[in-house]
Parts: structure tokens; sequence; C-alpha cells
């Protein structure tokens, strides 16, 4: 264990903001004003090939590539839905492979989750992207509806893997699309790494660097109630909060979200009501409908309850098809009688598109390729019943 005197290892070349980059660069002899170039470089115009870095005397150049400056991740494939979403399949650099999925905003509903703050009204939606990006290669939530937290954890991503998922986003984008939004709800559980995620939204949004708005960056949580709260100390509730609720009670949500055991459903409920909001900030309630566990008109009334004099929308989810969850979608009838309940209480509910189902890009269809699955069978009964999850 380091001792007190020791100092922070030092951070990859890509997670670092630019006075760290100014304490490295001083080190090597080289002026100040070149850490801010060498960060632009790396955030503003997205190049990690520091033998493209024009500017910078050769010395340095190489001095960089040395330091391990390089590309964080590689593009594998590119899979393109006949909706006009494309999955991003990359590679790291240890060979491990995460999803990120850019989003036309021109078929999603104005106020589904994927849409960024209208502070361009006149903007036409077809030239708004949001970018779905992971945290984690893989999840250890093990969620009973999710592909990810099937196919277990395998390691963290850090801030600078992250942060390049956007910037290789955007390069991608054609002539006329620019990038509008960022949601944090790829694979993982982003509060989960949040040392790293905290890193990103710090290298998302600094203005030397990509310069993203943080209200246009929401991040999704499964629940973990203390890293909320850390989240609303360090950034004064301005990143956009999206929550995994997809129950009314306790009970239920215990039996698909095994994080419900660590941090009950009435903690979770008691930080979003102090999570910092204004009158453009409404948390997003994710509610995924799964037939016979979370569906009923009971289910409906008791979310009504649950979110009362919250300042909230509530996304209904019917479940996508998900190989080895052993769970089923409701009829639209069902769907549709549950949102109507919802909103006769006066709760703002919409049902969320399916984008990208066919090149399994939606909800909970991020899996991961290649690698080992956890495979965990939940058989459910036409009771609603689920059995208890196995020790991970």
């Amino acid at each position: 264990m380091a001792s007190a005197t020791e100092p922070e290892p030092m951070r990859a070349p890509l997670s670092r903001l630019p006075e760290e980059w100014a304490e490295r660069l001083r080190a090597w002899g080289e002026p100040a004003y070149r850490a801010g170039q060498v960060f632009r470089w790396l955030h503003q115009r997205g190049v990690q090939d520091p033998a493209l870095m024009t500017d910078l005397p050769k010395g340095l150049r190489d001095k960089l590539i040395e330091e391990g400056v390089r590309p964080a991740l590689t593009l594998t494939t590119d899979h393109r839905s006949s909706d006009g979403t494309r999955k991003l399949l990359v590679a790291l650099h240890d060979g491990r492979r995460v999803e990120t999925v850019l989003i036309p905003q021109s078929s999603v509903a104005a106020r589904d989750v994927y849409a960024p703050p209208e502070d361009e009204p006149g903007e036409p939606l077809p030239s708004r992207v949001t970018q779905c990006i992971s945290s984690q290669v893989g999840c250890a939530m093990g969620c009973a509806f999710c592909a990810s937290g099937i196919a277990g954890l395998k390691r963290h991503m850090d801030a600078g893997e992250i942060a390049s998922q956007v910037l290789l986003g955007r390069s991608l984008l054609p002539e006329g699309q620019r990038l509008a939004g960022v949601v944090f709800m790829g694979m993982g559980e982003p509060l989960h790494n949040y040392p790293e995620v905290s890193r990103a939204l710090q290298l998302l949004t600094h203005r030397e660097g990509l310069g993203l708005s943080a209200r246009r960056i929401t991040l999704s949580t499964s629940g973990l109630v203390p890293e909320i709260q850390r989240l609303a100390r360090d950034f004064g509730g301005r990143i956009r909060l999206a929550v995994s609720l997809h129950a009314s009670d306790t009970d239920t949500r215990g039996k698909i979200m095994p994080i419900n055991k660590k941090y009950p459903l009435p903690e979770l409920i008691a930080a979003l009501r102090a999570y910092p909001q204004d009158q453009y900030h409404r948390i997003t309630i994710e509610y995924t409908l799964i037939e016979d566990v979370n569906d009923s008109e009971a289910s409906a009334r008791g979310l009504v309850r649950l979110l009362e004099g919250m300042q909230v929308k509530v996304n209904l989810i019917p479940m996508n098809p998900v190989e080895d969850a052993g769970l089923r979608m409701p009829d639209a009838a069902r769907v549709d009688r549950f949102r109507e309940l919802l909103r006769r209480a006066g709760v703002d509910a919409f049902v969320r598109k399916q984008r990208g189902d066919d090149i399994a890009a939606a909800c909970g269809q991020l899996a991961l390729q290649g690698e080992g699955r956890k495979v965990r069978l939940l058989p459910i009964t036409r009771g609603g019943s689920v059995p208890p999850s196995p020790d991970r």
C-alpha cells in the first residue's frame, strides 16, 4: 500500500487534464503552453497519434510516443440499422471490445431521454445525433433483463477510453450532422466506475477539449446511492440523471435487480428527491416492462405513488429480446394501458421507440461479442415470481 507521502500514480496519457500535462511537460523542460497544445490535439481535434501533431516539435512528438500516447480504441465494425442507428464495435488496447451507438434524433420522440435540451428550436432534428457510450467492459450489476449484465464484468474502462468513444463517434458523422448529446447508457454501470467516469465527464466538458455542455450529458444508473450523492456534490446537478427503476415495489425490484438488496428502493428514492434539479432538468425514470413481472395495473398505480411530488418523466421500455434472459415483452395493449394509467395520474410517461434492435443495438442488447458469457436463466412464472439470484 502506498504511503501518505508517495505521489499518486501517473494517469494514462489520454486521461490527463491540461494541468496534469503541464506538470509532465515541465519535467521534460517544455514551455507551459505546450500542455494546452497537447490537450487540444487529443480532446478537441481528436488526434491521438503524436506523429500528426504538426505544430509540436519532433522531439516532443517522439517523447509523447514514448509516453504511450496512442489511439485508445480501434473501430472494428460499423453496423447500420434501417432506422439510421449505428452500432460501433470498438477494440481497446488489450483486445477487449465494447460497443457505442450513434442515435439520430429524426425519429425519436422529442422528450425521450435520448433527446438533448431544446436550445436550438430552429435546427432540424435529422442534424442531431446522440451518442450512447460504455463505461465498463461488461457489467457487474446482474440485472435479469440486460445482456451486458448476463455477460458479467470484465474490467473498468479508464477515462481516456470512455471519452475516446465520443471523439470517434464525432469523427464518423457525415456532413450535416452534429453530436448533440451523450448518454452513459452503454455497457456497464457508470457509477460503479465513478473515479474514471467523473474524470471522463471533466474531459468531455473541458472548454479546451470537446467542450460539451454538462446538461447535454445524461448518466444512467441502476441505483448506487452513495455515488448518486457524490455526483450531486461534484457536479452540482448539472449532469442529467436517468435511473433504472424497473419496479414500483422493493420486493419485485430485488428479484430482477440485485443492486436493490444493497440499496433498497426507499433509499434510492430518497437520494433522487435530494438530487439538485431546476425547472429545465427532470430526472428520467427508466422502466423496462416485463410480461407478468412489473406490467400490471397495480404496478402502475404503485409507481404513481412512489414518484408523487417528484420532478420526473418516465420512459417505458418494452423489454427487448435478450438471449438467455428468460423474460418476455408485454403485448402493445398492455404497454399502452400502463402508460395511460400513469398519464391519467399526472405523470409524464412515454414509450421509448425501439432503436436499432435489428442490429442488437437497442436497450438491453449491448451484448459482449467474442467473450465468455456468464449465463443465468431466470424463468418467470405466470404469477410473476422470480427465483433468487445465485451469489456471483
